[in-house]
């Protein structure tokens, strides 16, 4: 399965955040998309709909086990799906910006 670290990200790659909406709540990166793991499935629409035609998802939650699930689902869709190595935890270690449901400064938990 195809990863991609978080340095590697330009800063306006499709960012696509599976991670349950407290930890959304607490902290994400800006203009990313939400939508948890646990309701993935009902809710492909809003990907597909938002999503780039032409460019990749790359899918991201806390350290990288959902959202590596969520990219083979989606490359078995036919999406160019990567899945982000080490997650929101390496986005917030590199010093890459983190907000709250505010827009306020965020923290990863």
């Amino acid at each position: 399965m195809p990863t991609v670290g978080v340095g590697e990200l330009a800063l306006d790659d499709f960012l696509l955040d599976v991670r349950e909406d407290d930890e959304w709540q607490a902290g994400h990166a800006a203009g990313a998309l939400h939508i948890p793991m646990s309701d993935f499935v009902s809710r492909y629409g809003e990907l597909t709909e938002a999503a780039p035609q032409d460019g990749k998802v790359h899918v991201i939650c806390r350290v990288g086990g959902r959202s590596a699930q969520v990219t083979m689902y989606l490359r078995q869709q036919g999406i160019d799906a990567v899945n982000v190595d080490g997650g929101m935890q390496s986005w917030e270690a590199v010093g890459r910006p983190v907000v709250d449901d505010k827009g306020q400064p965020g923290t990863v938990i």
